[in-house]
């Protein structure tokens, strides 16, 4: 059982973190285009931001659905990664477990 669980478990520790990192470049992101700092019209530029969109907006979307609405500031970016580092720590310290 060890030689499936305990890479698995790294596996989806790793994803994890990954995605954190994603969610955080897509908050940067966004506040670079909003700023005109990067200019979203270049071509590599457009579909970077394409790609960030297409793999954090389901969630921040169904998150936003519990959140209250308060005008301009959005939190749901923070809630997801609240919620993806709780789930990197229950997964380490079953890792652990297995160890």
């Amino acid at each position: 059982m060890d030689v499936i669980a305990v890479p698995l478990l790294k596996l989806l520790i790793n994803i994890a973190d990954l995605y954190t990192w994603v969610v955080i470049i897509a908050v940067i992101l966004s506040w670079l285009v909003q700023f005109n700092v990067i200019n979203s019209s270049n071509r590599f530029v457009s579909i970077v931001i394409d790609f960030i969109y297409r793999a954090t907006e389901p969630v921040l979307n169904k998150i936003r659905g519990y959140l209250p609405n308060l005008g301009g500031l959005d939190l749901s970016p923070i809630v997801l990664i609240l919620a993806l580092v709780f789930i990197m720590n229950v997964l380490n310290r079953v890792h652990d477990r297995f160890v």
